[in-house]
């Protein structure tokens, strides 16, 4: 399996003077849809708090139906998923959904897109399988790829070992009493 490295972030430093203007213009590209996508995590992240968003009793991922579950004491929230990778700070490495072959293929359709969007626009070392990445990196390729997929919820999974990163799409709110809202966000 190929694997890439992101470690100190080279392709976002400073232009040299070595360094051919189309290189600078597509760093400072790729700067701007990272400061997009961070922006885009954080306003998620405010959004969806406000149905609970992190303060679930517990969370499942059903791949085979491609729903994502958080139960709450005084109600369940679910919404259509999918899964864009893991990270794992014990190995130091980040792993694709696609390249995951413990995750099924419909569940890996926006780490597919990024990675076609990657190799369509110049950024090879953004598609590859495993990349070796601590956190910050890890970071820096789900703001990219939240950017990218244009997607309209985030969620950072706890596991063991590792961290599974989903987004999800519009959340259907069941109240105890069987009542139903929806939550959903539009990205422009």
């Amino acid at each position: 399996m190929a694997s890439g490295r992101l470690r100190g972030m080279g392709m976002f430093k400073r232009a040299n003077e070595a360094e051919s203007a189309d290189q600078a213009g597509e760093r400072a590209d790729l700067s701007l849809l990272l400061l997009q996508g961070e922006d885009m995590i954080e306003q998620l992240g405010r959004a969806h708090m406000s149905w609970g968003l992190g303060s679930a009793d517990r969370w499942d991922l059903d791949q085979t139906t491609g729903i994502i579950t958080w139960t709450f004491p005084d109600k369940t929230a679910a919404a259509p998923a999918q899964i864009l990778g893991s990270f794992s700070p014990g190995s130091g490495s980040w792993l694709w959904a696609w390249a995951n072959k413990s995750i099924l293929p419909d569940m890996s359709r926006d780490a597919r897109s990024f990675r076609d969007w990657a190799d369509d626009n110049g950024h090879p070392a953004l598609a590859q399988p495993k990349i070796e990445a601590d956190e910050k990196a890890a970071a820096t390729l789900v703001a990219l790829a939240v950017r990218v997929t244009k997607a309209t919820g985030y969620y950072r999974g706890p596991g063991g070992n590792s961290a599974v990163i989903i987004t999800f799409g519009p959340v259907t709110l069941t109240a105890a009493d069987g009542s139903v809202s929806n939550f959903n966000i539009n990205i422009d």
